[in-house]
């Protein structure tokens, strides 16, 4: 198994299952959730936006990695701000900004599938964010100060919000490729039963999927709500969970009284991607590891997004 910065998850990332199963600390009958805002601020206002139009009681949880892209003080200091107007939990590279561990690099522990150039532009572009993190007072204390998760009951129903997986900030259970496998299924209905929680909401691994347990429950990933998600799209992705479903869903599932759905975020393509090259110009790290994905999307497709039980 590859080790390294960038690879290696710290012990203190990990919590386990039984952790979720505490009470609630969040009571609404629509939840939003949106994680890989990667310091997109054209997305941030484009989710904002989409937000207020929602009726009723309603919450919006950012849960992690907010930063990343916004590498100058005053770019970090708009998405902090905004994002920490809500409800928000730290990502790995929130958690590396605040408490950066040695030999965590990024902290996203990447598993043997994601190649070695893409870990060593991830740890770089770490390394650029903190100076900016630095520059700006008090932002490093209020990062340090954010949950590593919570849960939440949405009409009735408990919904536990990670960054990660059931068991760790950087875990990788809940990503596309292990919930493409049996063993990765069974492991994730275990989660749902020792969390005594009906909806699992990550982001952590950068890529959605909806996988359905019928009445057992749900793990949603919404990938990224500041890059494209699906090969040829150029919009964001965050989670809508909610008793009442709403028509806009690019696609849903039903989950006890629960509808979770998945929600484009149709951010200004052309303005972010003037800003992303402002910051991360021709042959930088960003630029190698995420400016294809920006323009073109990711090498997957739309359908593989939703699986029934």
């Amino acid at each position: 198994m590859a080790e390294g910065p960038g690879r290696n998850c710290p012990a203190s990332y990990g919590y386990g299952a039984r952790a979720l199963a505490a009470p609630a600390c969040l009571r609404t009958e629509t939840l939003w959730v949106a994680g890989g805002l990667y310091g997109n601020f054209e997305a941030l206002q484009r989710l904002l936006e989409q937000y207020r139009e929602e009726p009723g009681a309603k919450a919006l949880v950012f849960n992690g990695d907010f930063h990343w892209f916004d590498v100058i003080p005053d770019e970090f200091i708009r998405i902090n701000d905004a994002v920490l107007g809500q409800r928000a939990t730290r990502g790995n590279v929130e958690t590396e900004l605040a408490n950066p561990d040695t030999d965590a690099g990024c902290g996203c522990a990447y598993p043997e599938w994601v190649g070695d150039a893409e870990v060593e532009h991830s740890n770089r572009i770490i390394e650029r964010l903190r100076g900016a993190a630095h520059e700006v007072p008090g932002a490093l204390r209020q990062l340090r100060t954010l949950p590593m998760h919570l849960v939440a009951e949405v009409a009735g129903e408990r919904v536990a919000l990670v960054h990660g997986d059931a068991d760790s900030l950087a875990g990788w259970g809940f990503s596309q490729e292990v919930l493409a496998s049996e063993q990765g299924k069974a492991a994730a209905l275990k989660s749902l039963e020792a969390a005594n929680v009906r909806v699992f909401a990550s982001s952590h691994t950068c890529l959605p999927v909806l996988q359905l347990f019928g009445s057992d429950g749900a793990i949603v990933n919404n990938g990224a709500a500041g890059m494209p998600n699906f090969n040829g799209t150029r919009y964001g992705l965050a989670t809508r969970i909610s008793a009442r479903p709403d028509r806009r869903a690019l696609y849903s599932g039903r989950c006890g009284r629960l509808h979770v759905e998945a929600r484009a975020i149709d951010y200004d393509h052309a303005a972010w991607l003037r800003r992303f090259l402002r910051l991360w110009p021709e042959r930088s790290d960003a630029w190698q590891a995420y400016h294809r994905r920006i323009v073109h999307g990711p090498a997957y497709e739309f359908p593989l997004a939703r699986r029934a039980a």
